[in-house]
């Protein structure tokens, strides 16, 4: 069996940004420090959430080397490095090993996209340039670029290429790969609307945007369903999907941003080509947070 990156809730961790939208690392520091006392069980830094592709090179490897420093080994904090140009991907990933990160997350090429055979090619190349564990992350919602079973087979030949990331809500698909792949791919959801029905499959986790706001739950469900308790864990699943919906009433990270700040944790705006949250959005992401306690 390749190695376990993590088991359970992983968080994709949001960028808090000042006023001037700079990166507010103090704000970071003390999120992270929640997550671990609140049970995340790993940090993915600069994924979608974390608006990477907003931030300059040398920004996003500062935030990877901020947030191993700060999470000082307590939990594994996977990087987001991921592009949709090889040998960008390449140098990203071998600044993130440089410092500090315990694996890698890369989406599948965007814009440009590539066949079947090139993103075989796109990955191992990738996962030729370090020693670090990749997640690979199949998200066609945003990339129009899907992974097929034939292909993640071939993948997880690699011996770099650990586990994936998969948001593309084919829960049939699902299970052919984890059928294929046995032991050498490890599967989390990438929907947090479907981290029990993957689990149910073989699936160890969730890199989750809910996570954000309810560490404690995610952790709690995935805790559940890993330690036996289908019943509890599933309960848990369908009790958060309105809050789950809530999260994506519009451009993931515009509502978890907006919820984080209406719960005072003051993590700013959006970068640009995002802005504020549509009225009608807002006041049924506030009704979800009073809903759940977590404003009044």
């Amino acid at each position: 069996m390749k190695k376990i990156v993590f088991r359970g809730s992983g968080v994709a961790i949001v960028t808090p940004f000042n006023p001037d939208l700079s990166i507010n690392y103090p704000k970071l520091g003390e999120l992270i420090d929640w997550h671990i006392r609140e049970g995340t069980d790993c940090i993915v830094i600069c994924g979608t959430t974390g608006e990477a592709s907003t931030l300059s090179d040398e920004t996003q490897i500062e935030c990877i080397r901020y947030t191993v420093e700060r999470a000082a080994g307590r939990i594994p904090i996977v990087a987001g490095c991921g592009s949709n140009d090889t040998p960008h991907a390449v140098a990203l990933s071998k600044e993130a090993k440089r410092v500090g990160a315990d694996a890698l997350l890369h989406v599948t090429p965007y814009y440009n996209k590539t066949s079947q055979r090139g993103l075989i090619r796109h990955y191992s190349t990738i996962a030729d340039a370090t020693d670090l564990p990749m997640i690979v992350y199949n998200v066609p919602g945003r990339t129009a670029m899907n992974i097929t079973p034939d292909t993640y087979f071939e993948l997880s030949k690699h011996p770099n290429i650990v586990a994936t990331k998969e948001a593309n809500g084919d829960i049939g698909s699902a299970a052919r790969t984890i059928d294929m792949c046995g032991d050498e791919l490890a599967f989390y959801s990438g929907n947090d609307d479907f981290i029990i029905p993957l689990m149910s499959l073989g699936g160890i986790g969730v890199i989750s945007v809910i996570a954000n706001i309810l560490p404690v739950q995610t952790h709690q469900m995935t805790q559940l369903f890993l330690d036996g308790d289908t019943a509890g864990a599933a309960k848990l699943q369908t009790g958060l999907m309105g809050i789950i919906d809530s999260m994506f009433c519009d451009i993931n990270p515009v509502p978890v941003k907006e919820a984080l700040n209406l719960m005072g944790w003051e993590v700013g705006p959006c970068r640009l080509p995002l802005i504020e949250i549509d009225p009608a959005a807002k006041l049924q992401l506030a009704g979800q947070l009073k809903k759940h306690g977590l404003i009044k």
